[in-house]
């Protein structure tokens, strides 16, 4: 009965969100987050393996699918000027985030979860604000860089925490160094490969193709990139970034493969996702003393860090599409969970604050996606 209720629950809400979000005029993962927490706290969700795998499945297709929008040849090519100020709004991040855990006595684990950014969820807001927003395009070539970051960090503290400072640290490190290295040669080769003999791309994703090659070549490549960044235990979310990346600058000649990927993603594995995720926060938790307001404090420090630090593209962008970009970073919902998870199994940090990140992972998607659509309808407004 657990599996039943578990499958009839996520069958409903996959197909009721968008209807309730129309509804209420909240953004889908934020409604599908909300049903998930209600879900788990009225037992219709519970604790099981297959559930929880799907939504991890979910996660990383989630992250592939943000890569498969991500062309490296563009990327190469962008105005330096602006990689500059990008370089400088992450900067910024972690300098705002450090002046605040000095001024609030937290840990040092909060100089690496204030600037976290992820660009998963920004995949989210092109379905719905399209591809032809400047600020939402920059907030995702400046994310892709801060995940960059981020996700070294949180390698990096993860194998401290879980091993200490000692060998397994210091192999960690040499693999992820290793990977990126490895990463570039392959397509740096790739490319040479690819313009001595340009009918290979013809031939492995045909234009007009019965058999559907170009999905099973993108799934091949997915899956093998998990299996790597499992075999080199590192972050797996960063594999499947790249793995979509590789789609997207070596196959540009298929233009409706994104569409054809994320009818599938954004249908069945990513709402899962954030259903599952919704349904690991217990309610129970609010009551529990000082969850409420140190996720509150947490919350309001991330909003606030990145509002200030996004004052480096106010001359490039204004300063309301500056504010969406900064909104746009301020869900790093995945990765922030991932940080929790990490201390909370090495005894780094209370159940309290364990419970008020969780519960900031989730407010702050919420905030976030709530701003971005009122910002951008009183925008509208005004024109």
């Amino acid at each position: 009965m657990n599996e039943l209720s578990i499958l009839i629950t996520v069958a409903v809400i996959i197909f009721t969100s968008p209807y309730l979000s129309k509804m209420f005029k909240m953004p889908i993962p934020s409604v599908e987050i909300i049903l998930g927490m209600l879900a788990g706290y009225y037992g219709f969700i519970s604790d099981y393996y297959l559930f929880e795998l799907v939504a991890e499945i979910g996660f990383f297709y989630l992250m592939f699918l943000a890569g498969v929008e991500v062309n490296l040849r563009v990327f190469v090519r962008t105005d330096k000027a602006l990689i500059k100020k990008g370089l400088v709004y992450v900067c910024l991040l972690y300098f705002f985030s450090f002046c605040f855990t000095l001024y609030m006595g937290y840990s040092m684990l909060m100089m690496v979860i204030l600037p976290l950014l992820s660009i998963g969820l920004i995949l989210t807001l092109y379905k719905e604000y399209g591809k032809d927003q400047p600020w939402l395009n920059l907030a995702m070539f400046v994310g892709i860089m801060g995940e960059l970051v981020s996700i070294a960090l949180l390698t990096f503290t993860g194998a401290i925490l879980e091993f200490g400072i000692g060998a397994q640290l210091y192999m960690s490190l040499v693999y992820l160094v290793g990977f990126l290295a490895l990463i570039i040669i392959l397509f740096q080769g790739l490319q040479v490969l690819f313009w001595w003999f340009p009918q290979l791309k013809i031939f492995l994703m045909p234009h007009y193709d019965k058999d559907e090659k170009d999905i099973r070549l993108s799934m091949s490549v997915f899956i093998v990139m998990i299996a790597i960044m499992i075999f080199l235990r590192l972050e797996i979310a960063f594999g499947a970034f790249i793995a979509g990346a590789f789609i997207a600058t070596f196959f540009e000649h298929k233009k409706e493969l994104p569409h054809k990927l994320s009818s599938f993603g954004f249908g069945f594995l990513v709402p899962t996702f954030f259903i599952y995720i919704g349904s690991t926060f217990p309610l129970n938790a609010l009551q529990m003393e000082g969850v409420v307001t140190t996720a509150a404090t947490i919350t309001l420090a991330m909003l606030v860090v990145r509002q200030l630090s996004s004052i480096a593209f106010w001359k490039h962008l204004g300063a309301k599409k500056s504010c969406l970009l900064a909104l746009s970073h301020s869900m790093p919902l995945t990765l922030l969970i991932a940080v929790a998870t990490i201390a909370f199994k090495s005894r780094t940090i209370s159940e309290t604050l364990y419970y008020a990140l969780i519960l900031t992972s989730l407010a702050e998607v919420i905030i976030a996606m709530l701003g971005i659509k009122l910002l951008h309808v009183v925008g509208k407004i005004k024109k």
